[in-house]
């Protein structure tokens, strides 16, 4: 069965010489990532269309399934198929769609399962696939025989999941149907969103250590490479983008060494930043020294200058955010606390945002001194379980009743609609004004934890502006979560297709 297992480039041509001899080629993609009766018939009705039949799947790497998936990787569900009668021929596709595989193929024929003829095509996906078809002379044909669900088989029988997640998950799957919750996406679309704090750059320095200095208490690394990201509020800006069509950002770099050319360079085309420009302030670098062996962050320097905004700075973004608050359906602010956002702002902000989503975050900088208490108002809360309990001074934490109390104290404050507390490898707890859910975490897999929050932050606020019951929101910001922690630093957004998939696989039972 190896023998019928190639690359793309080497595939290619042996099609075109089939082809020449009069043969009518037909094409399968998909994950297949439980090979079942249904792929089988699959296969065997796609034959008849043809001579030859080529089954192309998708790469471990891109395959947006959610935490755990797939279960089995490309090589091992590579060899299942090419074990089957009826596949001549199967090749591994390293790209998010199947385009790259249609247009190495040129099938006359590219077949997919009935499901997807009753099932919205919320990514887009198909619409692609079939332009791609037709642009190489060929047709969309779909099977017409009985459906099974690999996604139902593992979630039931091989659950990638953590306990608690699966039976979380079984409840939510009679409360919430994929459809109910990509209608809030739609929903969001159209808002038109402004995102308000610190530009930051993440600078990881990739340093192996070696050892203890002979005559120092220190230890010596030896250096291999770096590389940036955009972070801060610049993320935040990076991952709403993907969800909502129009995306603005108001923040400050340093007027020296700005670093605005990478920032331009590094944000969505649909985010348009406004800068001001501090007179005496880098912009904020964060350059962490990492061990790429397991990305274990050794120790970090901040490259900033966290005093207070200069007064005339001030004045003109007060005039600036008085102007144009009224024009969004929704704020964002992410607050590092680095001495962007004074009183005067964080009440300009608060009393002029229709919609004001809004995290104080505490880090090494600011511990103990920067809290969301110090906003008037915000609709929407989201801060982690530490910045919660700094806020209102509490120490302590051990039952539902006393994150009642918190929660209590944080609307009371903050006259707030909705609030999440993110718990980190304890999930999180979300509340709707009248119900505290605790949703489990959603992935055990962790990568790297930086802009994990920036992210859950981001694509729930216009959710929650919508109106999301409290129940969804958690699960939604969990599962954003749980596709952060799985990218390095900033490096990339939770993009819809990623987030939507496993969605959709998570409420199939």
């Amino acid at each position: 069965m190896e023998h019928k297992i190639y690359t793309l480039d080497r595939l290619s041509p042996l099609l075109r010489d089939l082809k020449a001899k009069g043969k009518r080629i037909v094409q399968c993609h998909g994950v297949f990532d439980l090979l079942h009766l249904g792929h089988i018939r699959h296969f065997t009705s796609a034959k008849k269309h043809g001579d030859v039949l080529v089954v192309t799947l998708t790469s471990d790497r891109y395959v947006n399934k959610g935490p755990g998936r797939p279960v089995f990787n490309d090589k091992l569900r590579a060899e299942v198929i090419a074990s089957l009668a009826d596949v001549d021929y199967v090749a591994i596709n390293d790209a998010p769609t199947a385009v790259p595989a249609i247009n190495a193929i040129c099938p006359e024929v590219f077949i997919k399962g009935n499901e997807y003829q009753k099932e919205k095509d919320f990514t887009g996906g198909i619409d692609e696939e079939a332009r791609a078809v037709a642009g190489n002379g060929g047709i969309v044909e779909f099977t017409d025989d009985v459906t099974f669900s690999s996604t139902k088989l593992i979630n039931n029988f091989l659950s990638p999941y953590p306990e608690a997640a699966q039976e979380f998950l079984r409840g939510l799957q009679t409360r919430f149907t994929s459809r109910d919750i990509f209608d809030y996406f739609e929903k969001i679309k159209k808002y038109k969103v402004l995102v308000i704090g610190e530009a930051i750059i993440d600078d990881y320095h990739y340093v192996r250590a070696m050892h203890k200095s002979p005559k120092e208490t220190i230890i010596a690394t030896r250096y291999e490479s770096e590389e940036a990201f955009p972070g801060g509020v610049l993320a935040c800006a990076n991952h709403v983008a993907g969800y909502c069509e129009a995306v603005d950002v108001v923040t400050f770099l340093g007027k020296e060494d700005s670093k605005e050319e990478f920032i331009r360079k590094h944000l969505k085309p649909n985010v348009v930043p406004t800068f001001f420009y501090h007179p005496s302030a880098p912009t904020i670098v964060k350059r962490r020294f990492v061990d790429p062996a397991f990305l274990t962050k050794m120790f970090e320097v901040y490259h900033f200058n966290d005093s207070p905004i200069p007064s005339d700075m001030e004045e003109a973004i007060l005039r600036y955010l008085e102007r144009v608050l009224p024009h969004y359906d929704l704020v964002i602010v992410t607050d590092y606390g680095h001495g962007f956002l004074t009183p005067r702002l964080r009440e300009c902000i608060a009393k002029g945002a229709s919609f004001l989503a809004l995290n104080t975050q505490t880090n090494s900088a600011n511990f103990g001194f920067h809290v969301v208490a110090k906003y008037p108002r915000a609709d929407y809360v989201c801060v982690d379980q530490i910045e919660a309990r700094l806020a209102f001074r509490h120490k302590d934490v051990v039952s539902t009743d006393t994150w009642k109390d918190i929660i209590g104290e944080m609307f009371g404050a903050l006259n707030a609609k909705h609030a999440v507390i993110t718990l980190g490898h304890e999930g999180c707890l979300s509340y709707d004004g009248e119900n505290l859910y605790k949703i489990p975490v959603l992935s055990t897999n962790v990568l790297d934890r930086v802009g994990a929050g920036d992210a859950f932050l981001a694509v729930t606020s216009p959710l929650v502006r919508a109106g999301m019951p409290g129940e969804a929101v958690g699960f939604i910001g969990n599962a954003v979560g749980a596709l952060a922690v799985t990218i390095v630093g900033n490096k990339e957004a939770v993009e819809p297709v990623s987030l939507l998939k496993s969605i959709n696989t998570m409420l199939k039972g």
